[in-house]
């Protein structure tokens, strides 16, 4: 006897009742019998639910009936039946038709009935209704697909499984474009290939795989490898897959190429730099205008009563030489608030058309003898170099203390090369240069040179790497201002023990030669009848001594401490000859104060003092500027020039 057959011999009548009460109650399968050649014989529940038919309409018929007219036509009932006699079992799924004509996706399983001489009885029939299963798995694997075609079809994310062990265990397109790899050369190889030698080394691999088994996911950005050799930036997410009792499966892995990004990035944190650097030169700039300002007021005073002071002590020689070093010493200072000016761009420029390379001929003895012995200077200059725009004076300062600088980084002795090539910047520049034709002015030297810190501070003012009274802290920051107030800029080169490049660029000029001639001399003042002056100054310091310095050229003097108090005189007093006023006053400035004045009296010379540039355009015409901190001779020439030419600017 077959294993799966059934004898029908080897049951008693009470089982045989009880297995019939069983089958029939059954609901859930389809559980019935048929005769040798697939009549049906029996009908229970579980049928009369599944296929519709009540045992009366159906019992007698063919077991065919179920079947689709396709399988049908194939022979598939009768090849059913007869691979479960030969082999004791027939078991299959597939479509069948209930009494409706609707079809449902079946389980069925025949087993032969045989009688206890192993002759054929008939079979016994299970079917169980798997429809919702089947649509089920028919969705299960549906999605399936469709994330895999998304897995496949995602370019610009390496998406791709890793076995616990860290193995690929597949690969999409997005893997194969970032990293290069075919997926025959990947697949099954550690993943740690596309790390770094010193992450490797450092167990970066490992840790990912140890972080995201703990903790259920691991991310990090950091650069990886390309089939190439070439480096990216990356980041990377590691998911943990585990089975529903909590067995790692391995690891999703995504890698997004984030090259462009880190560069954006870094361009933005470049940009912020320099924005930050130029919003703190410029608070700096400020704040030391303002105290240039002030040392210019002093200076003015110091330098006005020094001088007044020796005209009345000439017998005394030792008198004279100490009033004659006060003086030096306050012209020093002059010097200095000069170069704060000059960094905070308020000092006043004579923009000219300046030839370079003549400017460096006439100044070159006055270069070597301030290098000494041990360092060499070399200039290099193309054969054709355009003017730049700026200030001659001011240039030649600058340029000096560039050597200077460079002299005291070389204590040993070297070579300071100074260089000039022209450009054409078509966008504006990394250094924030608007377009435009520009000389580049270079001092170089093989000195010490600069780490990153002292670089970032060196055009601060007041900061110096020299000794105590070796270095104002001022000579970088001039220069920086001289640059900047052409239209230019200072950029600053230099790495420790690889020596400093300063570059000055400088905007070409528009003339296509420059003038050449000696500088004419200053004008000597004209003596002038004495004069009735309104004096106008919100320092009672400078107002005294402005007043003692103009008394004592013979003039008479009205003095004002604001600009309300000098209209007031102006309408009392009808003889006034001249107004000198200075110009950064609180509420009403001495431009202000003159556009009134012009107003009212429209021959009235008027002389406005100060030690910033930013006067504004509109101020009226025939002003005559005097720069701060002046001397009593400057003063005597303003007032010479104001009164002898009152269309003078």
């Amino acid at each position: 006897m077959h294993p799966h057959s059934h004898n029908q011999d080897d049951a008693s009548p009470t089982d045989d009742a009880s297995y019939r009460l069983l089958v029939e109650g059954i609901t859930d399968y389809a559980i019935y019998m048929l005769n040798p050649s697939g009549v049906i014989t029996s009908w229970n529940a579980g049928a009369e639910r599944f296929k519709g038919y009540k045992a009366k309409e159906i019992i007698g018929r063919h077991f065919s009936t179920f079947y689709t007219a396709e399988d049908r036509a194939a022979g598939l009932p009768d090849r059913a039946l007869a691979v479960a006699a030969a082999e004791g079992k027939f078991e299959s799924e597939g479509w069948r038709v209930r009494k409706d004509g609707s079809h449902f996706w079946a389980y069925v399983v025949i087993d032969p009935i045989r009688t206890a001489s192993g002759e054929l009885a008939g079979f016994a029939k299970i079917t169980r209704d798997l429809t919702e299963r089947r649509a089920a798995e028919i969705a299960l694997r549906a999605d399936q697909e469709q994330f895999r075609l998304l897995v496949n079809s995602v370019k610009d994310y390496a998406i791709y499984m890793l076995s616990p062990a860290g193995n690929v265990a597949s690969w999409n397109v997005g893997a194969e474009r970032i990293k290069g790899y075919r997926p025959d050369e990947v697949i099954g190889t550690h993943f740690s290939r596309f790390y770094t030698p010193e992450d490797r080394a450092a167990g970066e691999p490992a840790r990912a795989l140890a972080t995201a088994s703990a903790e259920g996911r691991y991310e990090k950005e950091g650069q990886r490898i390309r089939k190439d050799g070439t480096l990216f930036w990356a980041n990377a997410v590691i998911d943990a897959v585990r089975d529903e009792h909590g067995a790692l499966l391995g690891f999703a892995k995504v890698t997004r190429d984030i090259t462009a990004q880190m560069a954006s990035r870094k361009a933005l944190d470049d940009a912020r730099e320099a924005l930050f650097h130029a919003q703190k030169l410029d608070a700096i700039g400020q704040f030391t205008g303002g105290v240039a300002h002030d040392f210019n007021n002093l200076l003015m005073v110091i330098l006005g009563s020094l001088q007044l002071a020796r005209k009345r002590v000439s017998d005394d020689p030792r008198a004279v030489s100490l009033l004659d070093n006060a003086i030096a010493g306050a012209k020093r200072g002059a010097a200095l608030t000069q170069r704060m000016l000059a960094f905070a761009r308020r000092q006043e420029l004579l923009i000219e058309s300046v030839d370079i390379p003549k400017l460096l001929a006439g100044m070159s003895d006055l270069l070597k003898r301030s290098l000494g012995t041990g360092i060499e200077l070399e200039l290099r200059f193309p054969l054709a170099l355009a003017a730049v725009e700026t200030d001659a004076n001011q240039l030649e300062l600058a340029l000096l203390n560039l050597v200077v600088n460079a002299r005291d980084a070389m204590p040993n002795g070297g070579t300071i090369i100074i260089a000039a090539r022209d450009f054409e910047v078509l966008a504006r520049s990394a250094s924030d240069l608007p377009p435009g034709r520009y000389v580049c002015l270079s001092v170089t030297d093989s000195g010490e040179g600069m780490d990153a810190d002292t670089l970032a501070r060196a055009t601060e003012p007041f900061f110096t790497t020299k000794g105590v009274g070796k270095g104002t802290g001022l000579g970088l920051p001039m220069v920086y201002g001289v640059a900047a107030q052409s239209g230019g800029r200072l950029v600053l080169k230099s790495e420790p023990g690889r020596g400093t490049t300063a570059e000055i660029w400088l905007p070409c000029s528009a003339k296509t030669t420059v003038e050449s001639g000696d500088e004419p001399e200053a004008a000597e003042p004209i003596r002038t009848r004495p004069l009735v002056v309104l004096l106008v100054d919100d320092d009672s310091l400078v107002l005294d001594s402005a007043t003692a310095m103009l008394e004592d050229l013979g003039h008479r003097v009205l003095a004002a401490a604001s600009a309300n108090e000098a209209l007031r005189l102006a309408g009392e007093f009808a003889d006034i000859d001249l107004v000198i006023s200075d110009h950064a006053m609180p509420k009403v400035t001495g431009a202000q104060l003159a556009r009134t004045l012009r107003t009212r009296f429209p021959n009235l010379p008027i002389i406005i003092a100060t030690g910033y540039t930013e006067l504004p355009d509109d101020i009226p015409i025939g002003i005559t500027r005097l720069p701060k901190p002046f001397s009593q001779y400057e003063l005597e020439l303003a007032v010479s020039v104001a009164v002898r030419d009152p269309e003078h600017v």
